[in-house]
């Protein structure tokens, strides 16, 4: 079984423009024959000046990493997600395991809720293997209450290096469902400026401390990001969501962890001309002794993706100076050495119960489908990159 291998269904019109691109190419190859209202918004606006827009429907590269897989992998139109296989006709979208995949969760991890829900579960991850990367740079495995958690994608990179989880809070029930079946069952659903939402939350971290007193806890997780982020369309203080990093504040205040690990989109720091930055990176300081700040692209820590991302990592105890590992001496992962060992789906396929195309045929297919673990994987490419 290969879980969520599923491919969104396409219209006619969807059908025809996918099939006028070529791998690499974008809405600049579709025939301005197409019929398509859209398409003639993105000229007009291209015509203005107003940016390339040369994601949209964009066709992979088979021997590139992908590009940022956002909530929207399943619509051609909203970035760089049609499949690399031109030649072997798979003319869709990603499918979610693939998105998935280029995410960097294993085949056994597999998402719960409705298609638009897992859809969201994945876009709004961290990828397992960079969080894996950053727990791993710490001098010691603790254990993380984890906020605005949602899938769970930094928590399993710091379970799989060896951290222990306490409990994990979303205001997402599908994201939690998920969690649950793969993290582990300690969550909470609400919303966190709920006071009984919050006070479960400082019970729980509390209980563990006193518990474990020698294992260090840190809290985990970063605010909603889709007011952040450059690609929404309000990007300012009036969104509610922007506010929410209150709470994560309130949370260290109150339990006084050893530390913290805040992460975000890289649109946080350009907001309202870097001010509300500025106003976070201040509020989080007066709980840290120590605070890094890190502009990271996923795909030079081994992710299949470029995916930018900014991550503070705060010391509110000691005085050493935590901060992101520097990124991996390893080769790049391409799309067709993440996925080519995954049955081909036409539009509207679950293949979630299908056989595998290939064995694997490279480490990155090997830790995704359970045969090597993290840190050979990691290993392996290392070496590749050395041998050539």
């Amino acid at each position: 079984m290969i879980p969520n291998h599923y491919a969104a269904t396409l219209s006619a019109l969807d059908d025809m423009i996918i099939r006028s691109v070529p791998p690499g190419g974008n809405w600049r190859n579709i025939p301005e024959t197409v019929p398509s209202k859209r398409l003639e918004q993105i000229r007009k606006s291209f015509s203005e000046g107003k940016g390339s827009r040369s994601t949209y429907y964009g066709r992979l590269r088979p021997e590139a990493p992908a590009y940022t897989i956002n909530t929207y992998f399943t619509r051609p139109g909203n970035g760089c997600h049609i499949h690399y296989d031109f030649v072997g006709g798979q003319h869709r979208t990603l499918s979610q395991r693939e998105a998935a995949r280029l995410q960097t969760f294993p085949d056994n991890f597999s998402f719960h809720g409705s298609k638009t829900a897992i859809n969201n579960q994945i876009g709004n991850a961290v990828p397992p293997i960079l969080a894996y990367q950053i727990a791993k740079a710490f001098p010691f495995r603790g254990q993380f209450i984890d906020l605005f958690s949602g899938a769970g994608g930094l928590a399993l990179g710091f379970v799989l290096a060896g951290w222990k989880p306490i409990i994990a809070n979303d205001i997402d029930k599908n994201a939690l469902e998920t969690y649950r079946a793969n993290i582990h069952e300690n969550i909470i659903c609400g919303d966190i400026r709920e006071e009984v939402v919050f006070q479960s939350i400082i019970d729980a971290a509390q209980k563990a401390k006193c518990e474990e007193p020698s294992l260090p806890l840190f809290v985990l997780g970063g605010p909603p990001c889709q007011g952040f982020s450059t690609a929404g369309k309000k990007r300012s203080m009036e969104d509610e969501r922007n506010w929410l990093f209150k709470q994560y504040k309130s949370v260290l205040e109150t339990i006084r962890p050893e530390g913290f690990v805040f992460e975000n989109v890289l649109g946080l720091l350009s907001m309202e001309q870097g001010k509300v930055f500025d106003m976070i990176y201040e509020e989080l300081r007066t709980t840290a002794n120590q605070l890094s700040v890190s502009k990271v692209n996923a795909v030079e820590y081994g992710v299949p993706q470029r995916r930018k991302r900014v991550v503070l990592i705060g010391n509110c105890k000691g005085d050493i100076h935590y901060t992101c590992p520097s990124p991996n001496e390893i080769q790049t992962i391409s799309v067709k050495e993440a996925l080519s060992d995954l049955p081909p789906l036409e539009p509207g396929e679950d293949g979630s119960f299908k056989n595998y195309l290939t064995p694997p045929t490279n480490p990155y297919q090997r830790f995704m489908r359970g045969e090597i673990d993290i840190e050979s994987y990691l290993q392996r490419v290392e070496e590749s990159l050395i041998s050539i």
